[in-house]
């Protein structure tokens, strides 16, 4: 089992930065590749970025790249997101979840997470 716990979510303005954090519990965190998603109001969850369970290799959507960067630390059990150059198509909650790598898909296909954390919202004003 994985507990996961986002914080750092809050209101900035287009063009700002947050860095986002999720917290883990367990020993086994650093078995697991990590993603953050996200949703926005009346859409569809998406994703947003992968971290390898090393964190030697580094995954993201399109309209992130550039402006986003996914770490972890193993010794802290912490995945992060920092989000630079925000837009306010970003307004949204975000979550991270934990994919233990048992299932056959791509790191941007949210059924291979077994574990999801409650989301920090995040909100981009224009």
């Amino acid at each position: 089992q994985v507990q996961l716990v986002e914080s750092g979510g809050g209101l900035v303005q287009a063009g700002g930065s947050l860095r986002l954090s999720c917290a883990a519990s367990g020993r086994t965190f650093s078995r697991y590749a990590m993603g953050w998603f996200r949703q926005a109001p009346g859409k569809e969850r998406e994703y947003v970025a992968a971290i390898s369970s090393s964190g030697s290799t580094t995954y993201y959507t399109d309209s992130v790249k550039g402006r986003f960067t996914i770490s972890r630390d193993n010794a802290k059990n912490t995945v992060y997101l920092q989000m630079n150059s925000l837009k306010p198509e970003g307004t949204a909650v975000y979550y991270c979840a934990a994919n233990p790598l048992t299932l056959r898909v791509g790191l941007s296909v949210a059924d291979g997470y077994s574990y999801w954390g409650q989301g920090t919202q995040v909100t981009v004003s224009s």
